[in-house]
């Protein structure tokens, strides 16, 4: 029998939406303070429970998060759906170890299902274990042999074991009533394939039909991007020579002084290359694309400014005391996600999208440090279309040849603007240096960032195999430097053709004449 609930639909619904009005402005607590009244009202209510947990997670209070998937597991009976639940939960704030447990958990019961198979089967092939992976995979498959996530599971193990011809066949028949995102992940796989086999004509008949697919579903991220733009723009034109140096100059307010730099330049430049050879020295620590300077320092100074100018007159009347708060939060946060202190090491903040935000960095930490990989752009703009990622701003970029070229214009337009202006110290490093002769490169980075020698960075590819990594590039870092990815733009050059004009100031402004 269906459980009452104890609040009625229409006040649950009007408080959730409150919940989600303070999530988005930043205002975490009291959101997660609503939540619990609304659990302590309705005890019972495991969904309330899920999703109280699944903030916790967001905010790195992962035993709070448990707690939270534990309760609603008792109050339940410890159902399948809600061990499911958890698992799928703890995922989204990327705790694969929590979400393993739960799903495992679920596994052991005669009603497990093949989607939860596949999930941790995808958590098995992100930790490169790779047999059980497989043992998964093929268990769901044997239970509902037309499982779409099941069958794109597979379909990639294959094409990593080299197995091409099996992953392309099971491709090809993908089902054609699976959900959108799915057939779209099915294309942009088959892509891959093709143009490992150098079938590059066919490779971007099969991206353009995964972007066809995504396309009805992009309007709305494509208008935030397009708002979004406009609203750094304003930051970028009124970031000065003179007010940056000011800002930069402000560093004796806001102590103490620490270890930070920005690991940026455009996606798919290199950035996580260069990640794992900078976090396998022991004087550094990486965090690999959070939200946390965005969330936890930038988002809370735009409160109570017009959305038009919000970014620049927020740092532009932000007081000490108010950025000295931002700091605090972002350290903490930044321990908190990494789940270790950070005690003298050097930080490096690694995201390639916070280029768009660097005057606000420097505003909140006046000592940072700049490392800005470049790669060809040619090459940038052909990896971003090729890459299946989840459809959101940052997506919605990459939908078409044109906009990606538009987005790579617009985020390393911005650097090129800026970095004659600031005062912080920078260092570009280009891609192509690094797969040419990576030591050379890493002994200088290591020098610009004031970090002696280590020869551990040069066996960054074992490193990264003994930690999850969240880029879409997970299995290419836990391999030595490969050269295949240089030059690729020139297998698609008839379809870039009529971008070249506008990525050419680019090309010559880094050296890729």
């Amino acid at each position: 029998m269906k459980r009452a609930s104890l609040i009625s639909q229409g006040t649950l619904h009007r408080i959730l939406q409150e919940v989600n009005e303070a999530w988005k402005r930043c205002d975490f607590q009291a959101a997660i303070e609503q939540m619990e009244s609304v659990s302590r009202r309705d005890p019972g209510n495991a969904g309330v429970l899920l999703d109280l947990g699944k903030m916790h997670g967001l905010r790195y209070d992962y035993a709070a998060a448990e707690r939270c998937f534990e309760k609603a597991l008792r109050i339940t009976g410890q159902k399948t759906e809600i061990l499911i639940a958890a698992g799928q939960q703890s995922l989204t704030f990327n705790h694969f170890a929590l979400a393993e447990g739960y799903l495992k958990r679920a596994l052991e019961r005669n009603d497990g299902t093949p989607a939860a198979m596949v999930k941790l089967g995808e958590i098995y092939e992100r930790q490169r274990r790779t047999e059980e992976a497989f043992t998964l995979v093929d268990r769901a498959l044997q239970a509902d042999g037309a499982c779409p996530p099941a069958l794109l599971l597979r379909s990639r193990l294959d094409r990593q074991a080299g197995r091409l011809e099996a992953a392309e066949q099971r491709l090809r028949t993908f089902p054609a009533n699976a959900e959108v995102a799915l057939r779209a992940s099915a294309q942009y796989e088959l892509g891959g394939i093709l143009d490992r086999q150098g079938r590059y004509d066919e490779a971007m008949t099969a991206f353009m039909e995964a972007k066809a697919l995504l396309q009805p579903q992009a309007a709305r991220p494509a208008h935030e991007l397009k708002v979004m733009r406009a609203r750094i723009q304003h930051m970028t034109t009124n970031a000065t020579e003179e007010v940056l140096q000011n800002w930069f100059e402000a560093s004796a307010q806001l102590q103490p002084p620490r270890r930070l730099a920005l690991l940026g330049g455009h996606p798919r430049s290199g950035t996580t290359l260069l990640e794992q050879v900078l976090d396998a020295h022991p004087d550094m620590v990486s965090a690999e694309e959070t939200e946390i300077f965005q969330k936890d320092a930038f988002g809370p100074l735009l409160r109570g400014h017009p959305d038009d100018t919000a970014m620049f007159s927020a740092l532009a009347t932000a007081t000490t005391g108010t950025l000295q708060q931002a700091r605090q939060k972002y350290f903490r946060a930044m321990e908190l996600s990494l789940g270790q202190a950070l005690g003298g090491r050097l930080l490096i903040d690694k995201n390639p999208s916070y280029t768009f935000l660097v005057p606000a960095l420097i505003r909140c930490f006046p000592e940072m440090t700049f490392l800005i990989a470049l790669r060809d752009p040619r090459d940038v703009v052909l990896s971003c279309f090729m890459q299946d990622l989840p459809l959101n701003q940052v997506a919605a970029a990459f939908l078409t040849l044109s906009s990606s070229t538009e987005d790579y214009a617009a985020l390393m337009g911005v650097w090129q603007m800026i970095k004659p202006r600031m005062a912080n110290p920078y260092l570009e490093v280009r891609y192509e240096d690094m797969v040419e002769d990576l030591e050379s490169v890493a002994r200088k980075t290591l020098g610009f960032l004031g970090v002696p020698w280590d020869a551990k960075v040069l066996g960054f590819d074992q490193h990264a195999r003994e930690k999850v990594v969240r880029s879409p590039t997970y299995a290419d870092v836990t391999q030595p430097v490969y050269k295949r990815a240089v030059g690729r733009w020139r297998n698609y050059q008839k379809y870039l053709e009529p971008h070249l004009e506008k990525l050419e100031p680019f090309v010559k402004a880094f050296g890729y004449e």
